[in-house]
């Protein structure tokens, strides 16, 4: 006999943690506003991620966490190795037909590979979990590494669009990237990541 088995809604697939070789993603919580606060108080985040705000106060920390905590449209972990907060990375579900990956790390943990190996985690987990054809994700054209990320994972270039961010004040142009669920499905071994419930 076949058995209609629910599909689980976003808050609770977001509930889950996340590991991979060297890290742990996990909802963020009240108690982890101060390390957010202090990781994306830089300037240089900011002006390359389009909903930050700089200067990024812990008030600007309780309001994203509690955000997460009461909305359904966005999947969101914070990234942590070793134990210790080190970005954010999570699929924003504002426009359903295009969700939308997205991730920041501190200034000091730039260059390791961390965000690649979020963001795989999370690509991996929104296919398996949700009826989705594609991803869409940006890169502000002058921010090669990032776009060197979503080109790891699989991303293809789709072209430019002018977007705006806060953090500047003003649109400036950013590199369009999609990876539809055929390409990553092709690239689907190229982690290990494992996923738990809490």
């Amino acid at each position: 006999m076949l058995q209609d088995i629910p599909t689980p809604t976003l808050r609770e697939a977001s509930s889950c943690v996340l590991e991979t070789e060297r890290l742990m993603l996990r909802r963020p919580t009240l108690a982890d506003v101060k390390a957010i606060a202090r990781l994306a108080n830089d300037r240089r985040i900011a002006e390359n991620t389009r909903r930050l705000p700089h200067p990024y106060l812990p008030d600007h920390a309780v309001e994203f966490v509690r955000a997460i905590a009461n909305d359904n449209r966005e999947t969101v972990f914070l990234i942590e190795n070793n134990h210790t907060p080190i970005g954010v990375v999570g699929i924003d579900w504002r426009e359903p037909d295009a969700p939308e990956l997205g991730y920041w790390l501190g200034v000091e943990h730039w260059g390791q590979g961390f965000a690649t190996e979020a963001a795989r985690a999370v690509i991996d987990f929104t296919f398996e979990e949700f009826d989705v054809e594609h991803l869409i994700s940006g890169a502000r054209v002058t921010n090669p590494s990032s776009r060197n990320i979503l080109e790891k994972c699989g991303f293809q270039w789709s072209g430019v669009e002018l977007h705006r961010f806060e953090a500047l004040g003003s649109s400036t142009p950013v590199d369009c990237f999609r990876l539809s669920r055929s390409v990553w499905s092709s690239l689907k071994n190229w982690n290990n990541s494992t996923r738990r419930a809490r």
